[in-house]
């Protein structure tokens, strides 16, 4: 298993700068790449680089492109931004565990765990093929000291301890999750 990260600021978003990004790091003409969507929307590769599983995200400025052989990747990025109502969105749609956790730190680490939790939560979704409308109370998260671990989640989304996630801030203002699996 090999698993590219490629970070870009972007002219365009979504995927015509996800193409770009990754015609670059494939030595491809963007246009020629040959990325097809499953019925969830989902990007795969097809013959000859079918081998290879990719995903992104934009937001506000910033694009994070994953790159990955032999994985099911899913990536999030979010601009930091206030959430006034990030409780009332935690307590409608976060496994009832994270809300508590949530509730008990003070406000600014609150939001930090909020961004933190959103994108974890919306990268192994996106890694899993399946969209916000599946249920992110259908996995829950923990905080094992400074990283996010998923300690379970629906059984269509396998074994929670065959999930890897990495979360980080790759840029001031944003916060990142890359979410992987063996294929």
């Amino acid at each position: 298993m090999a698993l590219w990260l490629l970070a870009h600021v972007p002219r365009q978003r979504g995927e015509p700068g996800a193409r770009h990004v990754l015609a670059q790091a494939l030595g491809q003409d963007a246009d020629a790449l040959p990325i097809v969507r499953d019925p969830q929307g989902r990007p795969h590769f097809v013959a000859p680089l079918d081998h290879l599983e990719t995903g992104w995200s934009h937001s506000g400025d910033a694009l994070l492109v994953a790159l990955g052989e032999r994985i099911e990747l899913g990536v999030d990025v979010e601009r930091l931004r206030p959430r006034p109502r990030a409780m009332e969105v935690a307590s409608r749609f976060f496994h009832p565990d994270e809300t508590c956790w949530l509730r008990s730190l003070d406000d600014d680490a609150r939001d930090d765990a909020f961004f933190r939790l959103w994108c974890a939560k919306e990268a192994v979704l996106k890694a899993h093929g399946q969209g916000l409308s599946f249920g992110l109370h259908r996995l829950r998260f923990a905080a094992d000291g400074a990283r996010l671990q998923l300690v379970e989640c629906d059984v269509s989304l396998g074994r929670a301890d065959d999930w890897r996630l990495h979360d980080w801030q790759p840029q001031p203002g944003y916060h990142a999750a890359l979410a992987w699996r063996p294929r």
